[in-house]
């Protein structure tokens, strides 16, 4: 056989949506990656994803090594009747890269990246992470907006909009999107652009994986690096109140080059945190500076001089260091649960709700990361894209963060009691990459006034809705 078919006979015995080993065996004949079924040895790693609390059993692991096997993948799908995830890079919090007594098409393999610096674009594979793509863009003093963990899958990212440091300058990663390949519920392969299949390129932007399989992106590259002013300013808890409301006043006026993000946590272990600040209440004002080194400096003196800091790291550094920055306190197998929104403002009202109810939290690797929005985001129409969430001044996404899972439901019920406290505060609007698994209207308000249009594109080009593990777009017409 052509694919490695590393099934153990009779293996899903009992499960529901089982597979029969000559159906397995027809896929193998051609397929390039590897099949995965319960029962063999990598199956248990193989269905593990970055949400430790996410425990679903597949009926089969297809790990693609190219668009043929997604397109394979698809068909067989939909031949056999059976529910179809797609993971790339299994960071969604709400688990959408699994699904049970179904088929995972698995492209975390798939990490191809190729710069074209003359022309300043990339192309880049749909397993490929943040960090994947950091690293050779870098190499030619290119970047474009990613995200803020460098093992976040850079296909969700872009599918769902792409919120990142360089966001407020460049715009979103989907706003530097040019081009995708995208295999579609027919199992057909087709590109993706302003040029052809407008419509679908208009709904990848921010609509998320509704409407195909995305196997390859082309983005357009802006010159930085491979310094950067950046780092961070951490401050007692006590001192959050004066400190949320400097920073308001701070970034109200910030130039477009200045990425921010507001932490309200416990410090962690890290290394350059003295030992006996760890675990303390702390608020970290964290910041990115896309633009020269010597304007950085002055942009960002007042943070740096504003009250008497615990931890000041603002310096220049290596982009691609402070692209790692988070990755410690977000490991890959910790418990997960998120609840989100976007704010109109930091209102004193605002700033209130925020001390009283972010240091409650119940573990302490909890945390509430609060990432300035505006400048290049905001100028974008919010019809231009899919991509609706333009209008939040901040977006607040609460992390209950925990290991031991007899412990969900203290820690989700402090996520949801803080959130309730913040709604009367937000625009509405969720992004849609850090919604969880919260029902129909949380939906709608993550795609909010683009949803019609969404709908309608959906039941043109997947009538039955096939790419459905995701934040779902129900096909116009139907319910």
């Amino acid at each position: 056989m052509a694919g490695n078919w590393t099934g153990a006979v009779g293996s899903t015995t009992g499960m529901r949506g089982a597979l029969s080993d000559q159906a397995i065996g027809v896929l193998a004949e051609t397929f390039r990656g590897n099949l995965i079924r319960p029962g063999d040895a990598e199956y248990d790693a193989a269905r593990r994803i970055w949400n430790g609390m996410i425990d679903r059993r597949p009926a089969l692991i297809a790990r693609c090594a190219g668009p043929a096997d997604v397109m394979d993948g698809v068909r067989f799908a939909r031949q056999h009747g059976l529910p179809l995830a797609v993971r790339s890079g299994g960071h969604n919090v709400a688990g959408t890269a699994l699904c049970d007594d179904g088929i995972v098409l698995d492209l975390s393999g798939m990490r191809g990246v190729r710069v074209d610096p003359i022309r300043r674009t990339v192309r880049v594979q749909a397993g490929v992470t943040n960090g994947d793509l950091d690293r050779e863009t870098q190499a030619f003093g290119l970047a474009v907006t990613s995200g803020i963990a460098s093992t976040t899958g850079l296909a969700g990212l872009t599918l769902g909009g792409g919120v990142g440091w360089l966001m407020r300058r460049f715009g979103l990663t989907c706003d530097n999107l040019l081009s995708a390949d995208l295999v579609t519920a027919e199992g057909q392969l087709i590109t993706v652009s302003p040029d052809t299949y407008d419509d679908l390129f208009w709904a990848i932007r921010g609509g998320g994986g509704n409407f195909g399989v995305v196997t390859e992106f082309e983005y357009r590259l802006h010159p930085l690096g491979p310094n950067v002013v950046a780092g961070l300013v951490l401050h007692p808890a006590k001192h959050a109140r004066d400190a949320l409301r400097f920073y308001r006043d701070f970034v109200r006026e910030a130039p477009d080059a200045l990425g921010a993000i507001v932490n309200l946590r416990h410090a962690p272990p890290a290394p350059w945190i003295p030992a006996e600040l760890h675990g303390a209440p702390v608020i970290a004002m964290t910041v990115c500076y896309a633009g020269p080194v010597d304007e950085a400096l002055v942009e960002l003196a007042p943070l740096k001089r504003f009250g008497s800091p615990l931890v000041d790291t603002i310096e220049r550094t290596r982009y691609l260091s402070h692209q790692r920055l988070f990755d410690p306190t977000v490991p890959s197998g910790w418990r997960y649960y998120w609840k989100s929104h976007y704010l109109h403002e930091l209102s004193d009202q605002v700033i209130d709700v925020l001390v009283t109810h972010a240091w409650r939290d119940t573990s302490p690797l909890s945390y509430t990361l609060i990432p300035l929005m505006g400048g290049a985001v905001s100028r974008v129409a919010p019809d231009a894209t899919a991509f609706v969430g333009r209008d939040g001044a901040h977006l607040i996404n609460i992390n209950a963060v925990w290991t031991d899972p007899t412990e969900d439901d203290e820690h989700i019920a402090w996520a949801r009691e803080f959130f309730a406290a913040t709604e009367p505060f937000s625009t509405g609007g969720v992004y849609v990459n850090f919604l969880g698994n919260e029902g129909e209207a949380r939906v709608r308000a993550a795609y909010g006034a683009n949803y019609a249009r969404l709908a309608e594109i959906k039941r043109r080009y997947d009538p039955e809705n096939v790419f459905r593990f995701n934040q779902n777009i129900a096909p116009a017409g139907t319910t």
